[in-house]
């Protein structure tokens, strides 16, 4: 997935800062939007499966390449 309205750079960021900023991050978006989040703490991958279910937002996308994490969040909550 290419397409998102909002991008988040936490690399070099752990937990539980990363989550935070995205929950940061999503409160300024509408509902349907996107945020893209790229994050290098192994521990974000399970950290943002469990903020997804918690929150109501859908994680669209979570994804590896090398040692960096790419999730794509769509905010379904006003």
């Amino acid at each position: 997935m290419s397409d998102f309205d909002r991008e988040l750079d936490a690399r070099g960021l752990n937990c539980p800062l990363p989550i935070l900023k995205a929950k940061k991050a999503l409160a300024g978006l509408e509902p349907g939007q996107t945020l893209r989040i790229l994050a290098t703490d192994p521990g974000s991958v399970k950290d943002f499966e469990a903020f997804a279910n918690q929150t109501g937002n859908e994680l669209l996308e979570s994804s590896q390449s090398e040692n960096e994490f790419q999730f794509v969040l769509k905010k379904i909550t006003g």
